[in-house]
């Protein structure tokens, strides 16, 4: 059976794909490895479906520092306002949150999902699952359908590839596609783990002795190899056995694994603010006073409702305090040594967790290889790539999945046009 337009891949990307080549008209394929459809979407969010983000374009943007600057294109014809729109008008009510990130009411991401698929399926897509691609097939410089690992032949006017990258693989994200798309000429940018835990081999880590400890309204910086900053990320963040874990620990991890990468391996110097509305100075200030007005205490008791407690012995060893002092025999100039490792207390990070354990993939096809108008390649006819599978990435908080949605949107539009 010939089809207009074959996607391979139903999460995110794929299944809005399958939307707009389908409302464009064309005869659609949907095909699945799986038994499920939006697998990981059904997971996003922490269960709950971040559908999109509501700031203003250029703040978008701004949160995805993986070629975010690339979607000008497709956000202009389906941008985060359209997502909100596009799921309003399936009868899913949407919430914006903190940080503009948006919602379902149900709080429920099978809502998402059920809809979506519910869209799919209205406007006569053939739906397929567990029938895995071997490959896609090409003749004379364009794409003209798939082969399945069944042995079976499908044609097709033209193939969208929406399998996703390396990350969160239970959902059927395995990078099947790169191989396709380098047979189709296309250059792949070195893959590499985002948005995942950070790995420390310092002694306080390897103790265990801040396993579980939880830090609110901190900042996190990472260091180039000449002491300066690379990025800073205010928010909440977790020590875990195995390093830092918690939002800005994430939002960090590519600039830590690019800055492992230009260090030649060597470990990547992170800091953290404890309190990024005070200066040093009003740190001492106030530490001081407390000592101060409880002047009998030990030093370790008398700061135990200022700095996390669990953290207290950490930090008076770094500024070469001793625990058991009272006021009377606090060394000024380590007190003041204590204030500035309580605004950068150091974390010397080795790596991360594998892209398996990732909740994003960074790198993929070459995007100068893809028009950005139509997700189309530039090297193969009937060829096109949309969602994780591109060398786009950004923060968690609905930025992954718009750009999700916007390349899958256009990819199915521009395919299905394309054919008539």
């Amino acid at each position: 059976m010939n089809f207009d337009v074959i996607v391979v891949g139903a999460g995110s990307a794929g299944l809005m794909a399958s939307v707009s080549a389908g409302e464009s008209g064309a005869k659609v394929l949907l095909l699945d490895k799986g038994d499920k459809l939006g697998r990981k979407l059904g997971i996003s969010g922490g269960g709950r479906c971040n559908v999109t983000n509501a700031k203003e374009l250029d703040e978008l943007i701004k949160n995805i520092p993986g070629n975010g600057k690339y979607l000008h294109s497709a956000l202009a014809a389906f941008g985060n306002k359209h997502i909100i729109g596009f799921f309003e008008e399936l009868g899913i009510r949407l919430k914006e949150e903190d940080n503009g990130r948006m919602f379902p009411i149900s709080d429920k991401a099978k809502t998402v999902v059920d809809a979506l698929v519910g869209k799919v399926r209205s406007l006569g897509v053939d739906i397929r699952v567990n029938s895995p691609v071997d490959r896609v097939l090409y003749e004379d410089g364009r794409a003209v359908g798939v082969k399945l690992k069944s042995g079976e032949t499908i044609r097709g006017g033209a193939v969208i590839v929406a399998v996703g990258g390396k990350s969160v693989p239970h959902t059927g994200s395995t990078g099947d596609g790169y191989a396709w798309a380098e047979e189709a000429g296309h250059t792949i940018v070195e893959l590499f783990p985002t948005e995942v835990p950070l790995t420390s081999k310092e002694p306080f880590i390897r103790s265990k002795e801040l396993q579980g400890l939880s830090l609110r309204g901190v900042s996190l910086s990472v260091w180039n190899a000449k002491g300066k900053k690379t990025i800073e990320h205010e928010g909440d963040m977790i020590f875990t056995h195995f390093g830092l874990s918690g939002p800005i620990a994430l939002r960090c991890s590519q600039f830590v694994v690019k800055g492992l990468k230009q260090n030649g391996g060597e470990p990547v110097r992170t800091t953290i603010d404890l309190f990024p509305d005070k200066s040093a100075d009003e740190i001492y200030s106030e530490t001081l006073a407390l000592c101060r007005n409880e002047s009998r205490k030990t030093v370790k008791n008398a700061v135990k409702g200022f700095f996390p407690e669990r953290l207290i012995p950490l930090l008076l060893s770094k500024a070469g305090v001793r625990e058991d002092i009272t006021y009377d025999n606090i060394p000024k100039q380590a007190w003041l040594e204590l204030a500035k490792t309580a605004k950068a207390f150091p974390v010397m990070v080795n790596g991360t967790l594998s892209i398996e354990e990732a909740f994003v993939t960074g790198g993929g096809v070459h995007l100068k290889e893809i028009d950005p108008r139509t997700l189309q390649s530039k090297l193969m006819d009937g060829l096109y790539f949309c969602g994780e599978i591109l060398d786009i990435h950004g923060y968690t908080g609905g930025y992954n999945i718009t750009a999700a949605f916007t390349t899958g949107y256009n990819a199915g539009k521009h395919a299905a046009e394309s054919r008539r």
